[in-house]
């Protein structure tokens, strides 16, 4: 299976989540702040931060606060004063010391990219990143919800790009393949994103398994409680056990 996040993350994804913004990271991150106070204290690392836009709004509670993503280009978005706290890299091999972090954010959709196996073996080195009290925080679609409202097909327009998806569930993921097209310049491009469905249960199992036990849960960014025929995210928080 291709790589598909290694091309993805440039400046045609930036425009086509570009309402996703600095207000929407602050409301995120204070709810997060509020359910793991943790957060607050002590090294914590943004994986996938993209151009930090989540890490600032944390770094303004916590000056420990870091950032690591695998996009130059989403990197070299973020705003200037936040670039040193950033490190380009992949998740799968993180360089950071095990045991030093208080904790680990993985915002929007940042989990699952990869085969079942490689996931798995993902939460547990990220387990071993925390130390003793740390925690975990994973944002994920609600799958109750994304599977049984899945939109098949959809035509959306961003200021200078048009995109066509179309969705499907292939084998415990969610695929889309879209077609973009850029009108100032005509150019076309064909993307595919390819994220495992992983059921909460399935989750907790999994956290398990690497040492942690779920906390908290909610399913929206104002921290609204999870409903899973309603909510649109799957907002959980992990610790490490005792």
């Amino acid at each position: 299976m291709d790589a598909w996040f290694d091309e993805w993350f440039d400046e045609d994804y930036a425009t086509l989540y570009a309402h996703r913004d600095a207000a929407e990271a602050a409301l995120a991150v204070k709810t997060a702040l509020r359910h793991g106070p943790e957060l607050a204290q002590g090294p914590v690392l943004d994986v996938a931060c993209g151009s930090g836009r989540h890490l600032q709004a944390l770094r303004k509670h916590n000056p420990e606060a870091f950032g690591l993503d695998l996009s130059s280009c989403l990197l070299g978005r973020a705003p200037e004063p936040l670039r040193p706290w950033l490190v380009r890299g992949d998740m799968r091999t993180l360089p950071v010391r095990p045991g030093c972090l208080a904790g680990i954010t993985l915002w929007f959709t940042s989990f699952g990219f990869f085969p079942d196996a490689v996931n798995r073996r993902v939460l547990i080195d990220l387990r071993q990143l925390l130390r003793p009290g740390g925690v975990l925080l994973l944002d994920l679609f609600n799958p109750h919800r994304l599977v049984r409202e899945l939109v098949a097909v959809e035509a959306t327009e961003q200021p200078d790009l048009k995109v066509r998806t179309r969705r499907s569930l292939e084998d415990s993921r969610v695929v889309k393949r879209m077609t973009l097209i850029r009108e100032s310049t005509g150019r076309s491009r064909e993307v595919v994103e390819r994220v495992r469905i992983y059921p909460p249960d399935t989750l907790d199992g999994m956290a398990a398994e690497a040492g942690m036990v779920r906390s908290k849960t909610w399913g929206t960014y104002d921290g609204t409680p999870f409903q899973p025929d309603r909510s649109p995210r799957w907002i959980a928080l992990y610790k490490v056990n005792p």
